[in-house]
């Protein structure tokens, strides 16, 4: 299966992936392999005392579960060359164990390359909870493959 050349990439169309449970599971392992201990993601009596009341998941443990389901949809598959980086990128509402996430794209710009076998394609990433509130928000640039000739 081939993904999207650059030349595929519309302004203004959205892409949404399926949903995920994040579990205590995922906290933890993440903790883990990151290292961050933070009380806010490990400790629940700690969190009971703060404004969210519970462990909330890691900001860039969201981010990669919702660029695994981003990935599931094989929007780039064999014409994605680099992920340029993040433009900007807001948490903007904590996730707790037990909180149902997708993740919605919408290109925002496609732009031509000095090299003709290349473009740039930027996206705005949401990603979005069981109550429709989004709580990860950004813009990413990607270098994508365009049409051989």
């Amino acid at each position: 299966m081939v993904g999207l050349y650059w030349e595929e990439w519309k302004v203004g169309e959205s892409y949404e992936t399926a949903a995920r449970t994040v579990t205590e599971t995922d906290v933890v392992n993440f903790a883990g392999i990151s290292g961050d201990y933070n009380p806010l993601h490990i400790n629940e009596e700690y969190c009971k005392k703060t404004q969210f009341g519970t462990r909330i998941a890691h900001g860039p443990l969201i981010y990669a579960i919702a660029a695994g389901l981003l990935f599931q949809l094989h929007l780039y598959d064999d014409t994605l060359i680099a992920f340029l980086g993040f433009e900007s990128l807001k948490f903007t509402k904590p996730v707790k164990i037990g909180d149902t996430i997708h993740a919605k794209v919408i290109v925002t710009e496609v732009t031509e390359t000095s090299k003709s076998d290349r473009g740039v394609m930027k996206r705005q990433l949401q990603v979005i909870n069981q109550h429709g509130e989004i709580v990860q928000d950004g813009i990413q640039a990607f270098l994508m493959k365009r049409k051989p000739a």
